[in-house]
């Protein structure tokens, strides 16, 4: 049988640390990023989605980082294609590839090789979702996709969702798996997790995250577009509509919906039982760099 290609994925929750991890781990074995965020896809958002910076990248080439527009569709089976085009050129340059990132289905799609469906929809299935009030939809689009960007407000986008994934567009169905993969995974405990999302939260707000949503307003970003992205850009958006009293105001509640956001995150990841979950008390780095050496031998690389 035809070995398939090693590939590294790096996943976690907001805060914990991944793409500094990824950038070391990268450094140390001769590898190449492809970031797996849905929203560091997007031109000018920077600070909102946590975007690595050019000093923080080491000089480690990073992929699939700003390489569209603002209001520009970006679809899941976008990701993979383009993921699939990264790996594959980093893997021909003999290059290792790293797949670093927090959006859970963005990483499935690719470690798992979703095969995306072209089913035609399910009208059984549509008159079924249409007995639930909206709230109750979102709450089992929740469940199936925890890092899910639809606005919770918008009942037929979410119900087309739920269609979708239902389809098998998700991947949930049919898959091919392109690579052999090694998963680690980066957390912290509650407490800790919750002072590094405050902290991180602080940091980008002192920097001008209202002014860059600003910014991408005056250069022709929709509120649509905006809103759908989620958490930072949606509050963000919400707070310069009027919908807040004051930015104290917006901060701590955009605060507590990136808490539950890391909460689905977890949920998410940890159906996935070949995630190794990183000791963050101990010594990170070298329990990562030991994963992966261990991953590499069984090929005798």
């Amino acid at each position: 049988m035809e070995r398939k290609p090693k590939l590294i994925a790096i996943v976690g929750t907001n805060a914990s640390g991944k793409s500094g991890l990824g950038v070391e781990l990268a450094l140390r074995r001769g590898g190449e990023i492809v970031s797996a965020d849905s929203r560091q896809v997007f031109r000018g958002l920077d600070l909102g989605s946590g975007k690595i910076t050019p000093e923080e990248t080491r000089g480690v080439r990073h992929h699939l980082i700003d390489i569209c527009a603002p209001n520009e569709f970006f679809s899941m089976a976008d990701f993979q294609k383009k993921a699939y085009e990264a790996i594959d050129d980093i893997l021909a340059r003999g290059r290792r590839p790293f797949l670093v990132g927090g959006t859970g289905l963005y990483v499935e799609a690719v470690t798992e090789g979703y095969v995306i469906s072209d089913t035609p929809p399910d009208l059984q299935y549509r008159a079924y979702l249409e007995t639930f009030e909206t709230p109750e939809l979102y709450s089992m689009l929740l469940d199936a996709e925890p890092d899910t960007d639809v606005d919770p407000k918008n009942r037929n986008r979410v119900m087309r969702v739920l269609e979708k994934l239902h389809d098998g567009d998700s991947g949930h169905g049919a898959r091919a798996p392109r690579y052999d993969v090694l998963k680690i995974g980066v957390t912290w405990p509650r407490a800790v997790l919750e002072e590094r999302i405050r902290e991180r939260l602080d940091r980008r707000m002192a920097a001008g995250m209202v002014g860059e949503v600003r910014r991408l307003m005056d250069k022709g970003a929709t509120d649509e577009f905006l809103m759908k992205l989620g958490l930072e850009y949606r509050f963000l958006t919400r707070y310069i509509r009027g919908e807040f009293a004051s930015e104290a105001e917006m901060t701590e509640a955009l605060f507590v919906a990136i808490r539950q956001f890391a909460k689905r995150q977890m949920t998410w990841f940890r159906r996935d039982k070949e995630i190794h979950w990183l000791d963050m008390s101990g010594e990170p780095l070298d329990e990562a760099l030991a994963l992966i050496d261990g991953f590499l031998a069984e090929e005798g690389e």
